[in-house]
């Protein structure tokens, strides 16, 4: 159970690219405070990981809640002392249809995930970050391919993509001055269970459907990995990992 001396917190840290990454950093040494709605799917995090996870903190959250987000935070400083890297991965979306179906309901559960979890996450993180010693950390934001080109029928999870990234560049800025470093990761078709639709089909902007190539998850906690362990005089402020054939470039 060799420790590195640094902690992360994961959040929708039980599943898909949340999980690979929180065990990918466990194995290299990290402490983990996992988070996510369901306390089952964390555990399992925990136990999958072997020794490693005993440097693991099982934090049940819901990052749309202040008072959720403040105690996740709390209970990892109580842990761990400190924190070194933030990776803002919660996120989910609205059933695919007319944005003109859509429900407020509909909407503001997306929002209130994707972007304002994201928003009270970073918050948080900066605060802890800007008192501890020595002062600064990182933060990595999800931002999925959708924050810079759309699907069709996916008005939220779009919306709110963009946002991630104007908060990704306003956090980037604003860190400075406490030598902490912000960055996104732009994710394209990782084969995850949100994603196993897509070898039936998934709608395309001219209107049908057609399978779309995965990529193995593991890439991409390689590269959350990769973000997590530069030294803060050094960023990634955006990159992109996909499937190299998923229509993305060129959509539409």
């Amino acid at each position: 159970m060799d420790s590195n001396g640094r902690v992360a917190i994961v959040t929708g840290g039980g599943t898909g690219i949340g999980r690979h990454s929180a065990l990918t950093l466990l194995r290299d040494g990290y402490s983990v405070a996992v988070a996510g709605r369901r306390r089952a799917p964390l555990e399992a995090v925990k136990e999958e990981a072997g020794e490693d996870g005993l440097r693991a903190l099982v934090v049940p959250t819901d990052v749309g809640d202040p008072a959720s987000v403040e105690a996740l935070f709390g209970e990892t400083g109580e842990a761990f002392g400190r924190l070194d890297v933030l990776f803002n991965n919660a996120g989910g979306g609205a059933p695919p249809g007319p944005m003109e179906d859509l429900t407020y309901e509909q909407w503001r559960a997306v929002v209130d995930v994707n972007l304002t979890g994201t928003f009270l996450c970073t918050q948080q993180a900066i605060r802890m970050m800007k008192r501890q010693r020595p002062m600064g950390g990182r933060i990595i934001n999800n931002g999925s391919v959708s924050a810079h080109v759309p699907r069709p029928e996916a008005a939220p999870y779009t919306a709110t993509k963009h946002g991630v990234t104007g908060l990704t560049k306003s956090t980037s800025l604003d860190g400075r001055r406490y030598n902490i470093a912000c960055g996104q990761i732009d994710i394209g078709n990782a084969e995850t269970p949100m994603t196993e639709d897509m070898k039936t089909g998934r709608l395309q902007a001219h209107g049908g459907i057609e399978p779309e190539p995965t990529f193995d998850v593991k890439h991409v906690a390689e590269v959350v990995l990769y973000m997590a362990n530069l030294p803060l005089d050094a960023n990634v402020q955006f990159v992109t990992i996909m499937a190299t054939a998923m229509p993305y470039v060129g959509r539409g």
